[in-house]
């Protein structure tokens, strides 16, 4: 499994660890009279989480894929069309499920195969207004795996027309507590109190894999997003917990924003951000201005972390409903994700073959989507693609 070594700064002390690849244990590290837990698993030291495909036959590798609602299927179908054009040994083990039904059966054998198998590519899942006793499949699928890492890469991309250029922002969001905790209530008539949950742990680990992720991927910047002005306990927990993990790390600037200046800065001024990182609520509503900001939600790739498994997604959480089925969708997002999972793999090859046929389609602009400017079907696109892979 080999060696790794880790150099962690806490309040000027240096510790050194040593660990196997394959351990999964925890160090207490003493410091200044107080204890710090620093999970020394792989998740602990590296943005993505080091887990390959637990299920491998014959060299080729099981993923399970849920197309999702919407243009989910179409989208589904351009990724396995792609993948058998470059010979990639990945097999789906493909589950139907749609958010708009009950279907807890179909739930729960899509959190089975992710466990077997280890990594997903997933679509995005409806979930309907009004019925209180139907919570969202994504977020039980997100909880039930402890994905509490969602990461969306907003980048610019060619001869997509958008208001700023040369854009390159991740977007990190805790996934698994905030208001997406679903504990809400009515105390009496006419009153409905909603609990909005932030704990110092999960806070903490956030922080850590955001900062992570920066040295990993070369980034020099971090910044924390938050209404602490307002929401002094919770919100000022989160953005605690967040100075302190930046104090591991000196080489990587660290700076915090309230969330309403950051929604004015994200259209005025995007640039000036690197790295993100946000509570829930505030992540999922920031991803999806950066998508706007990049061409839409059909452009940008996303993924959710956890330290056993990572599902890989379309970045912005729109199924499309209104337009499936009419070969209209941009299957640009979707690609890109599924290059992320073979790099994942170790398939550098036939991820960069895939990333470079969509890149070049997009350049040429014959054959872009109608959501980007362009009048090209999701079916001219895919032979787009097929036809630029070397």
């Amino acid at each position: 499994a080999g060696k790794f070594e880790y150099k962690i700064m806490i309040r000027g002390y240096n510790c050194l660890i040593n660990c196997s690849l394959q351990f999964l244990g925890a160090i207490r590290i003493s410091g200044m009279g107080r204890n710090k837990l620093l999970s020394t698993s792989v998740a602990a030291v590296s943005s993505e989480v080091d887990v390959k495909s637990k299920s491998k036959y014959g060299g080729r590798h099981v993923v399970t894929l849920v197309p999702g609602d919407g243009v989910g299927p179409e989208l589904a179908v351009c990724v396995k069309e792609v993948f058998r054009k470059v010979n990639a040994p990945v097999d789906f083990e493909e589950i139907s499920m749609s958010g708009l039904l009950s279907q807890k059966d179909c739930l729960e054998e899509a959190i089975t195969s992710i466990r077997r198998n280890g990594i997903g590519l997933c679509g995005t899942l409806r979930t309907p207004l009004g019925d209180v006793t139907q919570r969202s499949l994504n977020v039980q699928l997100r909880v039930s795996l402890d994905l509490f890492a969602n990461v969306v890469l907003c980048r610019s991309l060619p001869n997509v027309p958008t208001r700023h250029k040369d854009l390159n922002i991740a977007i990190i969001r805790e996934n698994t507590e905030g208001e997406y905790s679903g504990l809400e209530h009515e105390s009496v008539s006419g009153v409905v109190e909603g609990l909005k949950i932030i704990t110092r742990d999960k806070s903490s680990r956030i922080a850590k894999y955001a900062f992570d992720y920066a040295v990993r991927h070369d980034r020099k910047k971090v910044t924390a997003i938050h209404k602490a002005n307002i929401m002094k306990l919770s919100d000022g927990l989160f953005l605690k917990e967040c100075s302190a993990i930046s104090k591991m790390y000196p080489n990587i600037e660290f700076n915090s924003m309230i969330i309403d200046n950051c929604c004015m800065q994200m259209v005025s001024n995007p640039q000036q951000f690197d790295v993100m990182v946000l509570p829930n609520l505030y992540g999922n509503i920031v991803s999806n201005v950066g998508a706007g900001l990049v061409g839409g939600a059909g452009v940008v790739q996303g993924m959710n972390v956890g330290w056993n498994y990572v599902v890989f997604e379309q970045g912005a959480r729109h199924a499309f409903t209104s337009k499936a089925a009419q070969n209209v969708a941009n299957p640009t997002g979707v690609l890109l994700s599924s290059v992320d999972l073979l790099k994942h793999l170790g398939m550098h090859s036939q991820a960069e073959q895939i990333k470079d046929s969509v890149m070049k389609t997009l350049r040429d602009g014959k054959f872009c989507t109608q959501d980007v400017g362009g009048s090209a079907s999701t079916s001219d696109y895919l032979k787009s693609v097929i036809s630029n892979l070397n």
